[in-house]
């Protein structure tokens, strides 16, 4: 609750937070849009395949000639980690390749790294906490993005003496969403094609909103980042409103649907049958608390907390999340406070690849949000058990054999990439945490 004080510090004393964004694409340039009145805050480097549109962007959201005129734009991420004047470096390029190439790099260079790239995080997450740690150096959660809302929440409730039966986000989701492919998508936003691609959105990146791929990846991060446990076999997203999610999300011995105490799981806005879900949190993160004691359990009475029929489960729930606007909060925890906002720390859950239709020897997948594969998040035990490939590894790799919809792919299903980093990080996280 000091940041303001400690960045005023750091900017009068000529000493501003100086950054290097990496993809200046929707979540870096709602990042961006802040910059401006944030005083103290610089963004020394901006890191893009195409610069000019990198700078476009900048011009988009509002930055003025002069401001343009100190940032440097480049087309190489890793220029933009070993930049001397930059201390916090924001991975945003949503690929998990690049995000693992970029993180190595500023870790190695010293720097603090805000990994907006959650599909490189939950796909060697602890490795790159691990390594950055023996650095010395940050590896953070981007503030405004849900994992991130939800690790703070957590912590709450934990550092107040709160037992964590539940925690998660919202989302639209019915099971047929699953099948769903980049040229069906927009449709399901209320958008036409030519209005999605005039607003420049990704249809690729978007479906993985859609199709559960999404919600697989953020509900690992948190289990790995809270030491928290996934469903066994994927997320259920029941279909739950804000009232309802102390009812909902408290175990079955109790009446509710979870495995056990301490889960994660993702609710639905949507009923099954499509009717909207009452005072629906399609845009939030929520906690279900359990009282540790009966004078707690008391107190949530005595003091309005709305609960479960047995007095000992209740709910906190953050209604929206801002994404990119929200952003500079992680930079500046990592650079003024030295620490993150959510880190991985163990490797809980993992998501597997899911094929959407069948598939033919030969075809190559096309990854998170495309039209061949899907994300289902799993314990991390079991997907090294099945050998499970996992979605951050399913982009541009080759089907060996025939499969049919709805089979969990496996690394011998595929051809290998054996020049990805990514794949190698992978490899090494296994080896340190598997």
């Amino acid at each position: 609750m000091n940041l303001t004080t400690a960045l005023a510090k750091r900017r009068d004393a000529g000493r501003p937070v100086r950054a290097a964004l990496i993809g200046a694409g929707k979540f870096g340039s709602m990042f961006l849009s802040q910059v401006p009145t944030i005083p103290g805050l610089e963004v020394a480097v901006i890191a893009d395949l195409d610069p000019d549109r990198a700078q476009a962007a900048c011009r988009n959201v509002g930055w003025d000639e002069a401001r343009l005129a100190r940032t440097r734009f480049v087309d190489s991420g890793r220029a933009a980690c070993e930049a001397e004047d930059v201390e916090v470096v924001i991975e945003a390029t949503g690929s998990p390749e690049a995000g693992v190439i970029h993180a190595q790099a500023a870790i190695e260079a010293g720097k603090h790294i805000v990994m907006v790239n959650v599909e490189a995080d939950v796909l060697v997450g602890p490795l790159l906490a691990a390594q950055a740690r023996e650095r010395g150096t940050v590896y953070s959660m981007a503030y405004g993005d849900q994992p991130a809302l939800v690790c703070e929440m957590v912590d709450w409730a934990r550092s107040a003496g709160f037992i964590v039966a539940a925690a998660g986000k919202g989302t639209k989701y019915l099971p047929q969403y699953h099948g769903v492919t980049p040229d069906d998508v927009w449709p399901h936003y209320g958008l036409t094609p030519d209005a999605a691609k005039a607003a420049g959105m990704n249809p690729q990146m978007f479906n993985s909103f859609l199709d559960g791929t999404k919600s697989a990846i953020e509900a690992a991060a948190i289990a790995n980042a809270c030491g928290l446990d996934v469903p066994e076999d994927g997320l259920h997203f029941p279909p739950c409103g804000v009232d309802d999610l102390a009812h909902v999300l408290r175990p079955k011995a109790v009446g509710g649907m979870l495995e056990r105490d301490g889960m994660v799981e993702v609710i639905s806005s949507l009923e099954r049958d499509g009717r909207p879900v009452f005072r629906d949190l399609r845009w939030g993160v929520y906690v279900v608390l359990k009282a540790p004691n009966d004078y707690a359990a008391a107190c949530f009475q005595q003091y309005g907390l709305p609960t479960d029929v047995t007095g000992r489960y209740a709910a906190m729930y953050k209604p929206f999340h801002l994404i990119g606007l929200e952003l500079s909060i992680s930079v500046l925890n990592a650079a003024l406070r030295g620490e993150p906002t959510g880190t991985s720390r163990e490797w809980r859950g993992d998501v597997a690849a899911v094929a959407k239709r069948d598939l033919k020897v030969g075809e190559r997948l096309d990854g998170e949000g495309g039209y061949t594969v899907y994300g289902k998040v799993m314990p991390a035990r079991r997907s090294l058990s099945l050998k499970a490939l996992p979605i951050g590894l399913a982009h541009g790799v080759t089907v060996t054999r025939d499969l049919a919809a709805g089979s969990i792919i496996t690394e011998a299903d595929v051809t290998e990439n054996a020049a990805s980093q990514a794949l190698q990080a992978r490899r090494a996280m296994v080896a340190r945490f598997g």
